[in-house]
């Protein structure tokens, strides 16, 4: 095997944001605590409470431009969800495929 080969990209996440940004359904709460909960600003919440706000696809929180330099604006108190999604992950690719961003 030459060196390289068999390797896993690496995705920098402050220059994508494509999970972020891909569906308003995907930043819902979950396991998150109410104490954790009252940590998020009311005006990046949904409406419904069920999760963060989203304009189209895309979280409140997110700031920046998706494939080009992003950042959470509340990301250490982000929900569990957001948490959960790994660079490289299968959501990851999944939203980075959907923007027209490499997979590879």
């Amino acid at each position: 095997m030459s060196p390289g080969e068999g390797a896993q990209p690496t995705f920098d996440c402050q220059s994508c944001g494509a999970c972020c940004s891909y569906s308003a359904d995907w930043p819902r709460f979950s396991t998150e605590e109410d104490a954790e909960l009252d940590c998020i600003p009311e005006v990046l919440v949904a409406a419904d409470q069920s999760g963060m706000r989203c304009e189209g696809g895309r979280c409140a929180a997110l700031c920046g431009e998706v494939g080009k330099g992003t950042a959470c604006a509340i990301y250490e108190i982000r929900p569990h969800v957001c948490r959960a999604c790994m660079p490289g992950g299968d959501d990851c690719l999944m939203a980075r495929a959907a923007h027209g961003l490499p997979v590879s």
